[in-house]
């Protein structure tokens, strides 16, 4: 049987360790099962228009593997990579409605799938200025105050905010400008905790709680405590068909506790981070997502 070949494309303009990581782990769950995979920058694959179609130019040019894992969120190059008819794990738009955090709501939703109440701001071509007061004044009440407010792109809690009065919000609506956002139910309940569940296909292949002693924000990044934990059968299901609606082939699911026990979902990561809940279950995400992309390409 011919060797399966695959790329791993990554964002060459990150600087962090973390993201090439990621990459990193994959490639070596791939060694494991004797897959051949290359690391790519997605700045080394370059999305040309030339004569009525748009190909792929640079290094890597007239090569096709068999597959791609796509641990970017260069959402034009993978629909490039897709046109080429590469099978690519996560597919464009699934990566595209995990980026964009209005988008994920939004498909959520559309699938009756709980989430905090949570209100989409408009777009603007220019930032804001005092004379719009009243109409964020009337989007804020909507909610009532604390609440939590996300930009629509963002990644470890970087660009989520607690809101506790006006002044802070309209404040943070100036700062960022004509950025997207959303502001969204604060579940007291959960404050600085949730579960991450890694769904690889049609399983939970890892768990773990998150815990904050002093931040709202569960991420590990923002100083939470990580600790193993046994799903029960309704968040198993509820994280499943997360992924299943966006359109993952294997994600990230951060679930919130409610306060009569029921869950609402806080996000969907299609490039969810792995180390974290190896460090704390011991479990390889890696090993999984490799072996679902053999698996699939083999039928």
């Amino acid at each position: 049987m011919k060797q399966l070949t695959g790329w791993i494309i990554y964002n060459g303009s990150l600087k962090a360790e973390k993201f090439l990581d990621y990459a990193e782990w994959v490639q070596n769950a791939a060694r494991r099962r004797r897959i051949e995979t290359t690391l790519i920058k997605n700045s080394e694959l370059v999305v040309t228009i030339e004569n009525g179609k748009s190909t792929i130019k640079g290094r890597y040019e007239g090569l096709s593997p068999d597959f791609v894992l796509f641990a970017d969120k260069d959402i034009r190059l993978a629909k490039q990579l897709e046109k080429l008819n590469i099978p690519l794990f996560n597919s464009a738009q699934s990566v595209e409605n995990c980026d964009d955090k209005t988008l994920m709501y939004q498909v959520l939703a559309d699938n009756q799938l709980p989430i905090p109440k949570t209100i989409l701001a408009p777009l603007r071509f220019f930032p804001v200025e005092d004379e719009d007061a009243a109409y964020y004044h009337g989007m804020a009440e909507e909610l009532g105050y604390p609440f939590i407010m996300k930009e629509a792109f963002g990644s470890f809690g970087q660009q989520v905010y607690y809101i506790d009065s006006f002044e802070t919000f309209f404040q943070k609506v100036k700062q960022i400008g004509t950025t997207p956002f959303v502001i969204q139910q604060l579940i007291q309940s959960s404050y600085g905790k949730d579960i991450r569940l890694n769904v690889v296909g049609d399983r939970v292949v890892a768990s773990m709680l998150r815990q904050s002693p002093s931040d709202f924000r569960a991420n590990v990044s923002a100083g939470a405590t990580m600790y193993p934990y046994e799903p029960t059968k309704e968040e198993i299901e509820l994280a499943i068909k997360c992924s299943k609606v966006v359109g993952t082939d294997f994600a990230g699911i951060d679930l919130l506790f409610g306060e009569n026990d029921e869950r609402y979902v806080c996000e969907v990561n299609s490039n969810a981070h792995i180390q974290n809940i190896f460090d704390c279950t011991g479990i390889n995400v890696a090993d999984a997502i490799i072996e679902y992309i053999e698996g699939k390409l083999k039928r």
